[in-house]
């Protein structure tokens, strides 16, 4: 069954919003591992990124479920 675009779009951001927050983890794992000195303001906004991006995610993974699951049944009741 293809994704309509709503779907596809809501795909796209949960991939983007997480991965990027994976990233950012990483990097401060990275960062403190090879003692880099992370006091600055660009450090700071990596390292608040997974706070903020991971639990967003994590609602657009239910919007996307709420999504599907009403999709599929408007699609077996025979509906639009």
């Amino acid at each position: 069954m293809p994704l309509n675009r709503i779907e596809r779009v809501l795909a796209f951001m949960i991939a983007a919003i997480a991965g990027l927050s994976v990233l950012a983890i990483i990097a401060v794992i990275v960062a403190s591992a090879a003692k880099v000195d992370t006091s600055g303001n660009a450090w700071l906004t990596v390292a608040v990124l997974p706070s903020i991006g991971l639990p967003i995610a994590f609602v657009l993974i239910i919007v996307f479920a709420v999504v599907s699951i009403v999709r599929r049944r408007r699609i077996a009741g025979g509906g639009n």
